[in-house]
């Protein structure tokens, strides 16, 4: 039986093959106005290579942009939302502050709710969870007309304190279904977002009633093809936090879906750096549409609840829509294959963060495009071939690239010569993205220079090097089947749920009992969500907690132990304390400390699995090219390889490295071997 795994990225669709015998991989081009006809060609091409049929497949692991697109786009469903009287205007008053204090002319995201389809209803739970004021039948039938009369597609609600106390959503959320039938989504955020901050919980809440008929139509019909292809194996999906959903399970919280992309690469990269034992990795996936960035530590990715998508304003933080979904801790740039380069109104090289695309995509692929981006500047400065690009799949107009650098950035900027021009733009692109890396370090307090450099995505490894001597880094690391990385790590991935209770209690003062009970539950229940897909016995779970000073803003996760329910109101605190410290530099000793929330994870028992790999015996055939190198000036001669032909010897750089769907560029002063595992290591020779 063959398992698949397909990621749908901007540009590039990736589609991954797991055997017996290992792995097979092709890259096709997104098909943007139906993104399941790219998957599917991706997966029978394999087919077809594999001499296999869709009755072979025993799985399918999909991630997809699908539900960020139609949130940064627009293109989600017609969506009302009902809210307690006189907070439906929370969702434009968000955190009533300024994102950028001084900035006259900053851009506030425009909700995803008009404020005609805000229906306020008089109903009121109070902080403790009591009833104040029931909901009144007659009142919710007159908001079901307005839903009906106004074409309504999908319903969020959230009331205040329905974290506390669900049942005023639970009965409005039965009374609008028996309404209006099941052609309308019904979404409540004490089921999408059960937490404090009514702001953060009804953003969610309405993302995901946005997104939900569309994921739903899209996830279903893709499930119904491969059905009628004859597939008849389990279909998960890749969740942002970095495990696996069921379709079902999906299709109820698409909004969980936002970063499952690449969530993936990260998922490659913590297994990668398990398997080779690098305690300190600073995640690079870069794709054809931008570069994402995580760290990881003792192999485990950093995380977060609390994430921002669709930003409004030049990506800065405060601009886009929060959701409040478990998601590995991304910073996200416009920095990718087909980021576009040109000249700003000052003057001045620009690259991205707007993208080429698949469509029409970079002058080289000559599908259109006119504009020059870093594709055809890596290809006019010889770091990559026309020959075999993409596996063959994409036949390049090299005459393109250098016509469009000429045209775009050379004579607007008046620089001597298009290898210059294009040798600029990748090292503008490398500094975009190192300095990205820097600024997330030093806000999580990390020594960069300490981290291994782990690449993934068709572009990860051609900017490796530069990017890890700007950040002083020794050493890079290649996984196999880099290129293709999210996909990989979709199959390296266990099946996991997560969910949070909210507290708001002093630590000191915690029902410990009383909340003992809600986590057992909860764990429960995300256990049960997990068991629809792995065996009892194949599920750990675990809990964290989330703790603060008593009226600050800032949170801090810590572990409480698998399944350990019993609150430690001692050890928590000091270990609170203790990395309060270290993260903020001082203590706050006359400050109690609060317990905000706590959140159960059930994840499938990890299996341990390794790629097949064969040392290659080396080749003696010296073929070179010249690749124009913007520090010397000049063109400087590189040695061309096959990964396949790189065993454990040393070869020294200048060289590339050349595989189907991505190629390395070993810089002067770098070296390269194949780990025992079959992953390229590359050291710096001077370290």
């Amino acid at each position: 039986m063959i398992k698949f795994s397909i990621d749908i990225g901007g540009t590039f669709t990736d589609v991954v093959a797991e055997t017996e015998a290992g792995l097979s991989s092709v890259k096709v081009l997104t098909t943007p106005d139906s993104p399941d006809r790219g998957a599917l060609d991706g997966v029978n091409r394999l087919l077809t290579q594999l001499d296999r049929s869709y009755a072979d497949i025993s799985a399918v692991i999909h991630g997809t942009t699908l539900a960020t697109n139609a949130l940064i786009e627009r293109r989600g469903a017609k969506t009302a939302f009902v809210t307690t009287a006189g907070f439906r205007d929370v969702l434009d008053m968000r955190y009533e502050k300024r994102f950028e204090q001084y900035d006259l002319n900053i851009e506030m995201p425009t909700a995803l709710v008009a404020r005609p389809l805000r229906l306020g209803l008089q109903e009121r739970i109070l902080a403790d969870g009591s009833v104040l004021q029931t909901p009144n039948d007659a009142e919710i039938d007159v908001l079901a007309a307005k839903i009906q009369s106004e074409g309504v597609e999908a319903v969020a609600i959230g009331f205040l304190h329905s974290y506390r106390n669900p049942s005023h959503e639970d009965y409005v959320a039965d009374r609008l279904q028996k309404t209006l039938g099941d052609t309308v989504t019904i979404c409540k955020s004490s089921d999408v977002a059960c937490e404090i901050r009514e702001f953060e919980r009804f953003s969610t809440v309405c993302a995901n009633a946005y997104v939900r008929p569309l994921m739903s139509k899209y996830l279903g019909a893709l499930r119904a093809e491969l059905n009628r292809l004859g597939f008849d194996g389990s279909f998960l999906m890749m969740l942002s936090g970095g495990g696996l959903t069921t379709l079902e399970q999906a299709m109820r919280y698409p909004i969980r879906l936002v970063e499952s992309g690449p969530a993936g690469g990260v998922a490659l990269a913590a297994h990668v750096a398990r398997e080779l034992g690098s305690n300190r990795t600073l995640s690079l996936d870069i794709g054809g549409t931008t570069a994402k960035i995580c760290f990881i530590s003792d192999g485990n990715p950093q995380t977060t609840r609390r994430f921002e998508v669709a930003r409004a304003w030049r990506d800065v933080k405060g601009s886009g829509l929060p959701v409040r979904v478990p998601t590995v801790e991304l910073v996200e740039i416009g920095a990718g294959g087909g980021s576009i380069a040109g000249v700003d109104s000052l003057g001045r090289l620009k690259v991205g963060p707007r993208s080429a695309g698949s469509d029409p995509g970079p002058a080289a692929y000559g599908r259109g495009g006119k504009n020059a981006t870093i594709t055809d500047a890596h290809l006019t400065v010889g770091n990559i071939a026309a020959e075999g690009f993409a596996g063959g799949m994409i036949a390049l107009t090299p005459e393109n690239a250098p016509a469009a650098i000429t045209r775009h950035v050379q004579e607007p900027m008046g620089i001597a010569d298009t290898a210059t021009a294009a040798a600029g733009i990748v090292e503008l692109a490398d500094e975009t993205m190192a300095n990205a890396a820097r600024v997330h370090g030093i806000e999580l307090g990390h020594d960069i220079a300490s981290f291994d450099l782990l690449v993934s995505g068709g572009g990860g490894a051609l900017h490796a090097a530069r990017i890890a001597e700007k950040l002083g880094i020794k050493r890079i690391i290649v996984p196999q089947n880099a290129g293709v990385g999210s996909a990989v790590g979709f199959l390296r991935s266990p099946v996991a749920f997560e969910s949070a209770i909210s507290v708001m209690a002093l630590l000191k003062s915690v029902d410990a009992p009383g909340l003992s009970e809600r986590i057992a539950d909860q764990l429960a229940d995300v256990r049960a969500i997990v068991g629809e897909a792995v065996p009892a016995d194949r599920i750990d779970a675990s809990v964290k907690v989330e703790l603060r000073y008593q009226g600050q803003g800032l949170e801090i996760v810590l572990e409480h132990g698998a399944e350990n329910v019993a609150i430690d109101v001692a050890g928590l605190e000091a270990e609170f304390v203790s990395k309060y410290d270290a993260l903020v530099g001082f203590t706050l000793d006359n400050i109690p400390v609060e317990l905000v929330s706590v959140s159960v994870t059930a994840r499938e028992r990890a299996m341990p699995k390794s790629q097949a790999f064969e040392p290659g015996t080396g080749d003696d055939t010296v073929v070179t090219r010249q690749v124009f190198d913007l520090a010397a000036q000049d063109h400087v001669t590189y040695r061309i390889v096959t990964r396949s032909s790189l065993g454990h010897d040393t070869l020294q750089g200048p060289a590339v490295v050349t595989e189907d769907q991505t190629t390395t560029l070993v810089r002067p002063g770098w070296n390269v071997c194949a780990s025992d595992h079959g992953h390229l290591i590359l050291d710096r020779s001077d370290a």
